[in-house]
């Protein structure tokens, strides 16, 4: 697969994830929350939920676009707006992983990480549309 390609599966990828997440904490808050590595053993809020899925909504959206306009600025652009966010977010639970049992750990780990490292090779894929304009 071309570059081009696999930077549209990618992107795709985080836009459905994200858009997947941003529907169910804004649309069942309580449902998103009820996840250990969500909640965290912590007061539960209902604001802050549909907040950060709405978030997630308006990411979807830039990545969404930039799986169909798939040119350097775009995509960097997109993938900038989600690195954003994935980094803190790993840091964030790196930093509470006191909250969950070594089993729930694993799972979350992996999921923040490869949130952190698709979006990241993406980005280094973006330099073979500077240097080849195929058209689509």
């Amino acid at each position: 697969m071309s570059a081009r390609t696999w930077l549209r599966v990618g992107l795709a990828f985080l836009a459905a994830t994200q858009f997947a997440v941003g529907c169910w904490a804004l649309l069942f808050p309580h449902s998103f929350f009820s996840i250990p590595w969500v909640g965290m053993n912590m007061p539960y809020n209902a604001h802050l939920m549909m907040d950060y899925g709405a978030m997630s909504l308006a990411t979807s959206v830039v990545l969404g676009v930039s799986t169909f306009v798939v040119q350097p600025i775009m995509v960097r652009t997109a993938l900038a707006v989600y690195l954003v966010f994935a980094v803190p977010h790993l840091v964030i639970h790196l930093r509470l992983m006191h909250h969950l049992t070594p089993g729930q750990r694993a799972p979350l780990l992996t999921a923040l990480t490869a949130a952190v490292v698709i979006p990241l090779v993406l980005l280094a894929l973006t330099r073979s549309l500077s240097s080849a304009r195929s058209p689509d």
